[in-house]
């Protein structure tokens, strides 16, 4: 006697039967709850507050902006130039570009105490001596290799600027303009060496104009 299985049914538990597996497909679409109005907007809001927030703690502890004012650091850096300082734990460094805020000195030309970009020359316990005749500039003895100054340096004709020789005092910096020759620093002794308390922080960043944007 000839016995007939179907394969579409044999075996297959009804629905609802122990066994029965739903058919994913088969379930409807969970519905999603409609947003409220100005929720985007709210969304927004926040992120923008919270970008401004970010801006104002990194401007404040970490970094800060500045404009270069002057010729004094040409051609590294351009007068009008737009800066980005960091000043968090930074600890200066022989070459690199600072920002100094010397409230206590005007000299010449300044209205009003300002503050002021040079490099790092040499740092507490160091001593600089200038050689006019050739134009170098000696740290503890060595020569130092200076490819980023704009001229030769020249003897400059002020009373205030003939010393020649420096020692550098614990907790202190001697800074120079890249462009020598018209550069107020401190060969100059109505500054002199300056007061690492004074430091706003090192150059890392030009950020204005476009064609001059990049790290210094």
């Amino acid at each position: 006697m000839e016995h007939w299985n179907s394969p579409d049914w044999a075996g297959t538990p009804a629905p609802g039967a122990p066994g029965h597996q739903p058919d994913p497909a088969a379930a409807p679409a969970e519905e999603k709850a409609p947003r409220r109005p100005g929720a985007e907007l709210y969304e927004w809001l926040q992120l923008f507050l919270g970008c401004v927030l970010a801006a104002v703690v990194l401007f404040n502890c970490f970094a800060r902006l500045t404009v270069v004012d002057g010729d004094s650091m040409d051609n590294t850096l351009k007068n009008g130039e737009m800066m980005l300082l960091w000043s968090l734990g930074y600890r200066p460094e022989a070459g690199d570009i600072v920002v100094l805020n010397k409230t206590s000195t005007v000299l010449p030309g300044w209205d009003t105490p300002k503050a002021i970009v040079k490099r790092v020359i040499a740092t507490g316990g160091q001593s600089v001596d200038i050689d006019y005749t050739t134009g170098t500039v000696y740290v503890d003895g060595l020569p130092l290799d200076e490819p980023y100054i704009k001229e030769e340096m020249y003897r400059p004709g002020s009373p205030y600027m003939q010393q020649t020789h420096w020692e550098v005092p614990e907790g202190s910096i001697f800074v120079m303009g890249d462009n020598r020759n018209y550069s107020t620093d401190s060969r100059d002794d109505r500054l002199g060496v300056v007061d690492e308390d004074y430091l706003l922080g090192k150059v890392v960043f030009a950020l204005w104009p476009l064609d001059r944007l990049g790290p210094v």
